[in-house]
């Protein structure tokens, strides 16, 4: 069975993590089947945005699966385990669509990491946000010191990751780093993803693009991006293609 079940829910492609006998812990499957799905769905033009969740009540998801990375040597740990889950949760928090965390429980490790990277989170009532890699040795290792510090304030950040001390969502709530609580997080994301349908989807890709050069997610990338669209559009890059494919000097007039 598929530990990342993908559907298609109206406007949205809907990403449920499918670990529940581990609190949908992560492991280098899930992080294979994410990334594989964010690809494809990225290339729908009828999905306006993702919306991530975990399967169960209890847990979004508790991190990545110990029996996963436990038994790795020290290169192999970096060089695989953690660039890799980079690589997938880049992937997600660059995505070029809205993307929307229905956060159906706790967050820890790897897991609050994974919310971080969504564009909207919505929080269940009573799930808690934690950073325990301490306790088994490790430091967070998918961005929770990096990320999570564009987004948390320093001190509960250190307090986290530090003391392995947990935070209620209420409290994330407070600090900005949730958008908002819910008992029923997937109708709230769906409304969420409703609201889409008034707004231009390309206007809605390039104010997301401009924000993440502001903040500095993938800041070069945006701004290339941002620029490259600009010229797309020109007069002149549709006569330098044509000069270039009728083998002429291009005669460019600046619009």
């Amino acid at each position: 069975m598929s530990e990342v079940i993908r559907t298609y829910e109206g406007n949205a492609a809907v990403l449920t993590l499918h670990n529940e006998g581990k609190l949908n812990a992560l492991t280098a499957g899930m992080l294979r089947q994410l990334e594989s799905y964010l690809a494809e769905i990225e290339h729908r033009s009828q999905v306006r945005c993702v919306i991530l969740t975990g399967a169960g009540s209890k847990a979004f998801c508790c991190g990545a699966d110990i029996a996963e990375w436990g038994a790795l040597g020290p290169a192999e740990f970096a060089r695989t385990w953690v660039r890799d889950g980079h690589r997938v949760f880049d992937r997600l928090a660059r995505f070029s669509k809205p993307t929307i965390g229905a956060i159906n429980g706790h967050a820890f490790g790897g897991g609050l990491e994974l919310a971080a990277c969504c564009d909207i989170r919505i929080f269940a009532d009573n799930a808690r946000l934690a950073l325990p890699e301490a306790k088994v040795g490790i430091v967070p290792g998918w961005s929770g010191t990096q990320r999570l510090a564009r987004l948390i304030p320093e001190p509960v950040l250190k307090e986290m990751a530090l003391f392995g001390r947990q935070i209620s969502a209420e409290r994330a709530l407070q600090l900005g780093f949730v958008n908002d609580l819910s008992d029923d997080t997937m109708t709230s994301a769906h409304d969420i993803a409703a609201s889409l349908g008034a707004v231009s989807p390309r206007a809605n890709e390039i104010a997301k693009a401009m924000i993440h050069g502001a903040v500095g997610e993938d800041r070069s990338a945006a701004i290339e991006a941002l620029g490259s669209a600009a010229a797309a559009a020109s007069s002149d890059r549709n006569e330098g293609v044509q000069a270039f494919l009728e083998k002429r000097k291009p005669e460019f007039d600046g619009h």
